[in-house]
């Protein structure tokens, strides 16, 4: 090859390097966020353990935490959110419709929403499938057992099809009792309106424990029917802001498998030789130039919220009100199936 060709490689290689290392645009959205000073969330207008508020008007839960850390990256300041509670009916509505930036509401991903509503999946933060719960006083042990029988759901969920699929498929005639509400589902749950209740497995013990009058008078049947893979969507079109939501929730997930807790950001900051962890925290590598965002941003997100394993923990673990095992939602390396691409 010719000398100056050579030359022409060599410096157009360099300049795709250079391009490659470029700083990223913030997008659009995330541009919109900062001008503003705060994130707008879409959340449950009442789903404990995922995102509920107390009588002060604090709001919690998995959910509510990954509008923290999003914040905390972007604005850092993890308070900078305003959350917009959402029925179901109207949660796709409000995002597609600019009402709010991120919605992170206990929703499944699925082939029709990723690929009709002009929405995009990020990351899943919860691995779950949809059950039923009964009276224990019913004597029902198993869901085979509900045949002919009626089920309350609530509309504009992926828990109406994967009901009628169940129904069809093992030839049980279970008649659906399908409300908008929630809250009216419960109340016909309750008072004995449906032999059974049906939602995701996590969904089912919110409930029991939030508005049964004995929990313990309820069981959640051991039987899942359906994958309900649960995490926040973005609108179609700024994949700058995808980008910013998706890599906070695995740097999050990272987090725990390096051991980067709440408590413990400070001290490694300081004292860590782990590479990883360097990157994490933005002392050896500054990861946030490729999303828009400072080197700290991870960090901050971190001593916001904790960890992946702190917020289930904290918000539905076995320490907590809800109780539920760890499961699926352990990290790859211990059982589970949660596994964040690497932070590099």
């Amino acid at each position: 090859m010719h000398l100056s060709n050579l030359k022409t490689l060599a410096v157009f290689a360099a300049s795709c390097c250079t391009l490659l290392a470029a700083p990223a645009h913030a997008g659009k959205t995330l541009d919109g966020i900062k001008a503003r000073g705060q994130l707008i969330c879409g959340v449950h207008t009442g789903l404990a353990g995922f995102s509920a508020a107390d009588s002060a008007g604090k709001w919690s839960g998995i959910d509510v935490d990954v509008c923290r850390a999003v914040a905390a990256a972007t604005l850092g300041d993890g308070d900078k959110v305003k959350y917009v509670p959402l029925v179901a009916q109207a949660r796709f509505t409000a995002l597609q419709s600019g009402e709010i930036d991120l919605l992170s509401r206990n929703t499944t991903f699925t082939l029709t929403r990723d690929a009709s509503l002009g929405l995009s999946q990020t990351a899943v933060t919860y691995y779950d499938g949809q059950g039923f719960m009964v009276p224990v006083k019913s004597k029902i042990k198993s869901a085979k057992q509900l045949k002919g029988q009626t089920v309350c759901e609530q509309s504009g969920t992926t828990t109406e099809n994967n009901l009628t699929d169940y129904s069809k498929a093992n030839g049980l005639n279970i008649k659906p009792v399908v409300f908008e509400k929630l809250d009216a589902v419960e109340g016909a749950y309750f008072s004995g309106r449906c032999v059974a209740y049906t939602t995701d497995a996590s969904g089912l013990a919110s409930v029991r424990n939030k508005s049964a009058k004995n929990p313990a008078d309820h069981l959640i049947l051991p039987e899942l029917i359906s994958k309900e893979p649960l995490g926040p969507l973005v609108r179609r079109g700024d994949d700058e802001w995808r980008a910013v939501v998706m890599w906070t929730i695995f740097g999050l997930l990272e987090a725990e498998e390096y051991g980067v807790t709440l408590a413990n950001v400070d001290e490694l900051k300081a004292s860590s030789k782990d590479p990883v962890v360097g990157r994490i925290l933005g002392t050896t590598e500054d990861t946030g130039k490729l999303l828009g965002l400072d080197k700290e941003w991870l960090a901050r997100a971190v001593k916001t919220t904790g960890n992946y394993g702190e917020i289930f923990e904290r918000n539905v673990g076995p320490k907590s009100a809800l109780q539920l095992p760890r499961g699926l939602n352990n990290q790859w390396n211990k059982g589970g199936i949660q596994y964040a691409p690497p932070i590099r």
